[in-house]
């Protein structure tokens, strides 16, 4: 068994439902338990700034899947919410993203872990500390180091 986070977002047609009803998927995800989720966070985009904020949230998951059949999972998710690809950082129904698998580093053509703008990400950041306030990647870096480059203070907690 392998703890793995989980950012999910959303900005289209309902982003609020969509993430509660990833969250609820992801319950039933083969294999795994769903163990915590964070609170409901509002961000602003990245890139194009000419389409809605985002709900975001991370959950963390302990499952028996290996890597690339846990993102085919969510990948499945992401499809029963008509996720549509049309552009970089574009707007979506659903994004679900792994952000850590364990303590691996996995370097493969469909999946990067950690994720490769994890500490770039305040809406990712922002979770993970209220999930695990210690955590550390796998090269040792602490969740907290990544404050002093990617301060939080832009995320905005809302009701779930």
């Amino acid at each position: 068994m392998v703890n793995a986070f989980i950012g999910l977002g959303s900005n289209l047609d309902n982003p609020k439902a969509h993430v509660i009803k990833a969250l609820e998927e992801l319950e039933q995800l083969p294999h795994s338990q769903l163990l915590l989720a964070s609170k409901l966070y509002l961000s602003k985009p990245v890139g194009p700034q000419d389409q809605d904020h985002f709900i975001n949230a991370v959950a963390l998951v302990i499952t028996e899947l290996e890597p690339l059949t846990l993102l085919d999972e969510l990948q499945a998710i992401e499809q029963r919410h008509q996720r549509v690809r049309e552009r970089h950082w574009g707007p979506r129904t659903l994004d679900l993203d792994i952000l850590l698998f364990g303590d691996q580093t996995i370097h493969h053509s469909r999946l990067t872990v950690p994720h490769a703008e994890l500490p770039n990400r305040d809406f990712v950041i922002g979770p993970l500390l209220e999930l695990s306030p210690n955590l550390s990647l796998p090269d040792g870096t602490q969740i907290q180091e990544l404050l002093q480059s990617c301060p939080i203070d832009g995320l905005i907690s809302i009701e779930a």
